[in-house]
């Protein structure tokens, strides 16, 4: 059987925490910032947990990561 190769988008968007939980950044961060209030910007700035329901297809899409 074939090596499974890691999903190369996942592998930079997502890390995985000491405790097994997948690290992600939030989005509407990259453009368009003039029109977002500044504490908007600042709340975006910080890493966020997957959630549950979605901590399964990620961890598929990291198999060998």
């Amino acid at each position: 059987m074939p090596k499974l190769k890691t999903n190369s988008g996942a592998k930079k968007r997502f890390a995985l925490t000491g405790t097994g939980k997948i690290k992600r950044k939030h989005a509407f961060k990259s453009h368009i910032l003039t029109k977002k209030t500044l504490k908007q910007k600042r709340n975006l700035t910080h890493t966020g947990l997957v959630s549950r329901v979605d901590a399964k297809s990620v961890k598929a899409l990291l198999a060998n990561h």
